[in-house]
């Protein structure tokens, strides 16, 4: 997404996420995927350390910029047992909030819930994103992104074989 000025706002960086909101629910993959940078992060921390090291602790999802590449071309597959047929989801974002934004990078925050359907069932996952964002010649990538969630388990049928 091109921006036209130094410093951001709520609702340009709030358009950004809406963006990738629908590219994640309308399964672009590749699309989204070149919203990152290539020493880009992505993280889904276990419910009871939302704040651990996923270097160090246990994670749902730990990626780096290669690793989010092979998970990609794995969901778009269509050998992906895991989503085939694909998930339906809907994400709704909000309060989106800069926490920083200084050297071309900006730190931001935004809730969410993603709704997983799929074999009748409905899954809601809820929780905080953590974003670093990356402002390069007026066009915004992401570095890092991290989605915290307030459940207190992936019960009783729910699992993450989705992009949160």
């Amino acid at each position: 997404m091109k921006v036209v000025q130094d410093k951001m706002t709520e609702d340009v960086i709030a358009s950004f996420l809406y963006k990738e909101a629908d590219l994640l629910d309308s399964w672009r993959l590749d699309e989204w995927l070149h919203l990152f940078t290539e020493e880009s992060t992505y993280t889904v921390p276990a419910t009871d350390m939302p704040n651990g090291n996923p270097q160090k602790s246990l994670a749902f999802i730990a990626d780096d910029y290669s690793r989010l590449k092979a998970r990609v071309k794995r969901l778009s597959s269509k050998f992906s047992h895991a989503e085939n047929p694909r998930s339906r989801t809907r994400r709704f974002i909000t309060n989106v909030q800069i926490q920083n934004d200084e050297n071309g990078k900006i730190d931001i925050t935004a809730n969410f819930i993603v709704y997983r359907m799929r074999y009748g069932f409905t899954d809601a996952y809820v929780g905080k994103y953590y974003y670093t964002l990356l402002n390069e010649s007026n066009e915004l990538k992401i570095l890092n992104r991290k989605a915290v969630l307030d459940l207190e388990g992936l019960r009783p049928h729910s699992r993450i074989s989705i992009i949160l």
